[in-house]
């Protein structure tokens, strides 16, 4: 899928924070899923926080500034991501602090002002900066918003959210969001045994839904079988935490999968490692 052509513009549902201290990089390191040590200056990666049962409390960016590192988060996250670093921070030599003076774009091409970096989830989506307050454009978001569904792009705050998912169910391991050779990060436990034992069994993958969309939350089913739930949408297009058991069975046994009595479609994005069981067209319209 090509990507879709979006201006440069604010995200004001995005905020900074920023990391300094001789000690940033090694505690970054033993805390969150990325390889923090892996990033040189003005590279990012997407990264999560996770529980220590696995699932992701905060997913956001993590850009090596090369003086400090900066987030890129959820805005409503904020203050509980700011809090919950500096509850982990104990005697370290860093300063966890709130950068009120930037704000956060996108941009489908590189733009020229602000410290930017491609999406490291997937070029499709072009680029992300960090600017000084007031220097991005605030103007129509929905191309990009758009682009993100089609491409199968989960959003924190439409699709995450916190204690919800694994990173597996929200596909960090897809793009290097997590790391499975750093070593040790809180709830790389679970994460790693999810890995090499294959047990990720949700993913949140885009669907084409005939029709229009039906309500977020509504249920996703195979015949008698629920299959998964809908997520954030934009028209026919939506995201999904799809089960791929389930939705295998679903395929092989030919039966009807449905939201709201409208068909839908499951696709395999560009960027998917994994296998998703193919629909025949009748099925998915």
């Amino acid at each position: 899928m090509q990507g879709l052509p979006f201006p440069l513009h604010r995200r004001p549902e995005r905020a900074v924070i920023s990391l300094t201290g001789e000690d940033a990089p090694a505690f970054l390191q033993g805390l969150i899923t990325c390889d923090v040590r892996a990033l040189g200056p003005g590279q990012a990666s997407h990264a999560a926080l996770l529980q220590p049962q696995g699932k992701i409390l905060f997913d956001f960016f993590l850009i090596n500034e090369g003086d400090r590192y900066l987030i890129d988060c959820s805005a409503e996250q904020k203050a509980e991501l700011i809090k919950r670093l500096s509850f982990y921070k104990l005697r370290a030599k860093l300063e966890v602090r709130d950068v009120t003076d930037r704000s956060v774009g996108v941009a489908f091409q590189k733009p020229a002002e602000g410290l930017s970096f491609p999406d490291p989830r997937t070029s499709l989506l072009g680029w992300r900066v960090i600017a000084s307050q007031g220097t991005l454009p605030d103007v129509d978001r929905s191309a990009y918003r758009s682009g993100r569904i089609k491409l199968g792009l989960a959003d924190t705050d439409e699709d995450i959210g916190s204690g919800k998912l694994f990173p597996h169910e929200a596909n960090l391991d897809q793009w290097g969001g997590v790391s499975f050779i750093k070593g040790c990060f809180i709830g790389q436990e679970v994460v790693s045994r999810m890995q090499h034992r294959g047990t990720a069994r949700s993913r949140i993958l885009p669907v084409r839904i005939v029709g229009g969309a039906p309500p977020k939350g509504s249920d996703i089913r195979g015949g008698e079988s629920a299959l998964g739930t809908l997520l954030s949408s934009d028209g026919e297009d939506a995201l999904a935490l799809i089960r791929l058991d389930r939705l295998r069975d679903a395929v092989e046994g030919a039966r009807s999968i449905l939201t709201e009595g409208r068909p839908v479609r499951v696709r395999r994005p560009d960027w998917a490692r994994f296998e998703v069981p193919s629909q025949p067209i009748e099925a998915g319209g």
